[in-house]
């Protein structure tokens, strides 16, 4: 018995085979899942950020990545769909310029963020406010600049980067950085609850262990480092940290409008840390 795909097309005379149909047929195979979106991105110079500018890039969409790192950052200069922006997520008139030439914006990722290491006794004042600064005021700035946008437009996507470590599971020697993580959660939800009847989702994303630049530098600069490896591995319940790759893929689907029913949730991606 021959498909019933093939019956279809010789009743009607295999039309699927002109040329005009075959262009079409070629044209949906090539399509992203994010073709036609804008998506503005912080720390897109390397780990996370980088991977996601990359997968968000591959699946069509057009991408602004920035970050403060310009020699790492420029390094995506010849990557298709990508364009690297200087930029310090910290100071609000530079944002304020920046939004300024991104007309349409579909996905803000607010990905920037800074690992402090240590408990509360060893957090002085200026460490606490420059973790604040950098992983939740930051994510402030840049959504009070571009929501607007997204609300003019009657749609948007916020995507914020928190963490395993954060209210979801206390990590040591993370006092700061999880309590800003905890924040970006709070914040993330507060912006769902206020703004999805404006037609803008707004979700975080937590991971755990990952091998970024960022863990390896603090891997290496500890007294140990390689010993340090083996005790961040056999934390892992799956025996093994995750790739910036793997957390791309969740932030393609987050940015995709097959989440387009999702929002205010704290999506974990931990191999099982937080179990």
């Amino acid at each position: 018995m021959k498909p019933v795909v093939d019956e279809k097309m010789h009743r009607h005379g295999n039309k699927s085979s002109s040329p005009s149909h075959s262009l079409f047929i070629s044209y949906i195979l090539k399509m992203g899942r994010l073709d036609g979106k804008v998506i503005v991105l912080s720390a897109g110079a390397q780990g996370m950020g980088r991977a996601a500018a990359e997968a968000f890039a591959k699946e069509g969409a057009t991408v602004y990545a920035t970050d403060i790192n310009k020699e790492k950052l420029m390094e995506l200069s010849g990557v298709a769909g990508i364009t690297p922006e200087v930029l310090d997520v910290t100071k609000k008139d530079d944002i304020v310029a920046f939004a300024a030439k991104i007309p349409k914006i579909d996905v803000l990722f607010n990905c920037a963020g800074f690992v402090h290491n240590g408990t509360i006794l060893e957090t002085d004042e200026a460490a606490w406010d420059f973790s604040f600064n950098v992983n939740v005021k930051s994510m402030y700035l840049m959504t009070k600049e571009f929501l607007p946008k997204m609300i003019a437009q009657g749609k948007g996507n916020i995507i914020n980067m928190a963490s395993v470590a954060s209210s979801i599971k206390g990590a040591p020697n993370r006092c700061v950085y999880g309590a800003t993580k905890a924040a970006v959660i709070g914040f993330t939800k507060a912006l769902s609850a206020d703004h999805i009847s404006q037609g803008v989702r707004c979700n975080c994303i937590c991971p755990g262990t990952v091998t970024t630049p960022s863990l390896l530098g603090r891997i290496n600069a500890l007294p140990d480092p390689e010993q340090s490896m083996k005790d961040f591995i056999a934390r892992q319940p799956m025996k093994r940290m995750a790739g910036p790759e793997e957390v791309a893929h969740l932030l393609v689907y987050l940015a995709s409008d097959e989440s387009q029913f999702t929002t205010g949730s704290s999506v974990v991606i931990d191999g099982g840390w937080s179990n």
